[in-house]
Order: structure tokens, then C-alpha cells, then sequence
């Protein structure tokens, strides 16, 4: 099935009040602890939440433990679930809406392909075709999850990317690290950008999760790269699809003549594919990425709509052995989330990234003059008021402007979407 292409249109974020309100960067007292050299994310199942975690979005997300504030009509935090760590939070908004050991560095798998999706699929058009050879293949883990890449075969990036979301494949995530300047240049630009994202907690060692050691994320930083990579149009179109048609391996036949067939990919995010008898496809789910590891267990993040809202869960290492168990949990937290948006008050906050802060925070000292120009210049103005009318009439953002000032963020522009384009990539029941 191809993806959509019917995507409603998005709006920059522009000088909100509530940006203005955080911080330039992160202060050293919100940093996130750097892993031990002689640390193993592989912790045993029984281990306990550290005592100092990150405080990144807020102090309370930094305590171990469930941090919610009930309010009423909605219901307490379902009793089953067993998750040594998950976050449920507004995509839209950033309210962290209840959350558990949330900043607790633990081995994320193949959810790291988020970071990975976030920080290479701008660098190539869909339509350019790559030769794969034996350099590009090597060092992908033993056991490792793949689509199918076969070495001196053609491939657009379309398709490699398609066998990233869908597959997990770790063939294709070698392939675009190899057309990136390699795995070693890859693992340091995610680095930078999860320091960018202020995913503090996230150190990077292999590009596809495959486990190493040291290699660490949290439930809150995987929050993070889904959110960030929901705002590009690709990222939402692969993340949503359910199946699609992959190409096979060049075969010549008894007459000589040459063909290449395709075979079907189905996702493997059961929540979107329900594939599963046991996980039913989730109402209104559109994305995003699923992994497992030995190491690892069991990690999800997801992300759906319903009645207007749109929530992010991530959920990592369920206690229980059901490999399905992150499933049925996620499924089990976005009921809660939806029953609880809008009432209950925000535990933390998915922070912007430091682009964004920095620019809100230089919009802050341009001052608006009585004809509508600024200080110092009237190009931006213009500009920034032609984005303002295109939300007000697409996607409808609604913005805090301050004392009239309205300034285009460029360089690391964090866009964020009010009415998210999901409900046209939430996929038809078969």
C-alpha cells in the first residue's frame, strides 16, 4: 500500500511566550550525568532507578517513580503496567501529562533509529539511487534485524528508508550511514543533534541501536526524537506505513532474461499493523518506532490522535516477558493520556531545542515601531507576518505574540504543529 500524500500543511512556531520563558541552554544543574566508562546499559531487569537523574522539563521528572497529579474524572495510572520507564506527554503542547523514572538511561534498540531517521533523511532526496556494495554492509551486528539489501543492487532512498521504518532494518540504516560519510561520522552528527534536541541522557554508539556498550537513552529523550521527527513531512509518511513493496534481488532466468520482482514489507509496530491477533491496531495510531534487544528487552514509542488531541507515549522494558507487552502498555497509557489531556496538571515539559530558545530569546530583544517594521531592519517583519496569516488559515497555530514583536526563527527552526497532519496517516483497518 503507498503512503498518503495528502498531508495538511504546516506552521512555524513564532516567538511564543511560552519559549521566551525557558532557558538559553541547559544549566549544568539540568544536565544529564555522563555514563560511566565502566557502565553497562544492559542492567539486570531487577535494577533500581538512580537516585540523581536528569532534570531536563522539570525537577519532578527527575524523582524515580510515578509522577502524576490526578485530577478528577480521570482515572489513576493502570495498576498493570510494568514498564521500568515510560512518559505520556502532548505532542503538540510538550505537557508531560504522567510519567515514570523518565530520565532513566537505558538501552533504547532499535527506538534509536528515531534519532538516526531525525538526523540523516534531510540530507538526501527520496529519488536518489545508491549501488550498494560489501563496504556498505560491513559491521552489521550479528542477529541484527533486516529488510533484505542486497549487495551491487540499486536502490533509491525511498526504498531504504521504507526498510528502515517498517523492517527496522539494520542494512539500511548501514547503507545511509555509508552514503552519509560512514558509521563513525553518522554516530557523531546524532550525538550533536541529540545534544541539540537537549536529549541529554542519549549517548550514541552504533547509528541502528544494535547494543553496545555505554550506548544509553531515556524514555523522555526518545519523546524527544519522535517529536522532532514527526515535524518532518517524510519522517510521518514512513513512520506511518503499514506495508509496502520492497525491491528483490536481480534474477536471470533459464533464457537469460533479466527481471527484479519486489515482495511485500509489512510494519512491524504492531499497534499501527495489527498483524498480532493479540494487539489489535490502535484507534487513531500513526507511528512511530518500535525495538528490541537481549539487552534492551521490549521498547516502544507511539504516537496517535483522538478527539482533537495528540499524544506521545514511549515505554521501555516492560517487566513482563509478552513480547507484545510494550504494545499492550502503550496501548494502555494512551487511553489513560486521553482520558486525563486537558485535566490533570503537566508533571514536566518536552523541551524545545536550543535553536529554537536561542531564537526566541533573540526575538525578545527586537522592539516592533509604530508603521510595523523592526528595529533595525523591515524585511523580517514581512516575513514573519506572511507565516503568521498561512497558520492562522492552515494549520491554525496559535501563537503568543509579545508586545507585538514577530520574528522568523531561522537557522534551527522548530516547527510545531496544532493540528498535527496524523488523522490523514492514521491507516485504514484491513
Amino acid at each position: 500500500m503507498p503512503a498518503p500524500t495528502k498531508i495538511v500543511g504546516r506552521s512555524l512556531l513564532i516567538a511564543s511566550a511560552a519559549l521566551l520563558s525557558l532557558p538559553l541552554t541547559a544549566p549544568a544543574a539540568l544536565a544529564a550525568p555522563s555514563p560511566s566508562p565502566s557502565a553497562s546499559p544492559s542492567a539486570s531487569p531487577s535494577a533500581t532507578p538512580p537516585a540523581g537523574m536528569s532534570t531536563v522539563g522539570g525537577v519532578r521528572l527527575g524523582r524515580p517513580g510515578t509522577q502524576v497529579d490526578l485530577a478528577a474524572g480521570v482515572p489513576v495510572i493502570p495498576k498493570d503496567i510494568s514498564a521500568r520507564s515510560w512518559i505520556v506527554a502532548d505532542a503538540e503542547s510538550g505537557e508531560v501529562l504522567a510519567s515514570h523514572n523518565a530520565h532513566w538511561r537505558l538501552a533504547p534498540a532499535s527506538t534509536l533509529k528515531m534519532l538516526f531517521a531525525d538526523t540523516v533523511l534531510p540530507k538526501f532526496p527520496s529519488t536518489v539511487k545508491h549501488r550498494v556494495t560489501a563496504d556498505d554492509l560491513a559491521g552489521v551486528g550479528a542477529g541484527s534485524s533486516m529488510v533484505g539489501i542486497k549487495e551491487n543492487e540499486t536502490y533509491t532512498v525511498h526504498d531504504l528508508w521504507l526498510g528502515v521504518f517498517l523492517r527496522s532494518g539494520n542494512d539500511a540504516v548501514h547503507v545511509l550511514s555509508a552514503m552519509n560519510g560512514g558509521v563513525t561520522e553518522t554516530v557523531r552528527e546524532m550525538n550533536e543533534h541529540a545534544e541539540e534536541l537537549q536529549a541529554l541522557d542519549t549517548h550514541v554508539v552504533t547509528p541502528d541501536g544494535y547494543d553496545a556498550e555505554r550506548q544509553v537513552s531515556s524514555a523522555y529523550d526518545l519523546t524527544l526524537f519522535a517529536r522532532s521527527g514527526l515535524q518532518k513531512k517524510d519522517f510521518r509518511e514512513y513512520c506511518s506505513t503499514v506495508r509496502a513493496q520492497f525491491p528483490g534481488e536481480t534474477k536471470k532466468d533459464d533464457e537469460g532474461k533479466v527481471s527484479r520482482k519486489s515482495f511485500e514489507i509489512q510494519n512491524t509496530n504492531r499497534l499501527l499493523s495489527g498483524t498480532d491477533s493479540d494487539t489489535p491496531v490502535y484507534q487513531g495510531i500513526a507511528g512511530v518506532k518500535n525495538g528490541y534487544t537481549t539487552n534492551a528487552g521490549n521498547t516502544f514509542t507511539g504516537v496517535a490522535e483522538r478527539n482533537g488531541h495528540v499524544l506521545l507515549v514511549t515505554v521501555m522494558h516492560p517487566e513482563k516477558h509478552d513480547h507484545n507487552e510494550a504494545y499492550k502498555e502503550t496501548a494502555q497509557l494512551f487511553d489513560w493520556g486521553f482520558q486525563a489531556v486537558g485535566k490533570v496538571k503537566p508533571v514536566g515539559e518536552l523541551v524545545a531545542p536550543r535553536g529554537a530558545q536561542a531564537g526566541a530569546q533573540a526575538g525578545a530583544s527586537v522592539s516592533a515601531d509604530p508603521t510595523g517594521g523592526a528595529a533595525g531592519g523591515g524585511s523580517a517583519p514581512a516575513q514573519a507576518g506572511t507565516a503568521t496569516g498561512r497558520g492562522a488559515g492552515g494549520a491554525g497555530v496559535a501563537m503568543a505574540i509579545i508586545g507585538g514583536v514577530l520574528v522568523l526563527l531561522a537557522g534551527g527552526v522548530f516547527l510545531v504543529n496544532r493540528r498535527w497532519p496524523l488523522p490523514d496517516l492514521v491507516r485504514r483497518r484491513r
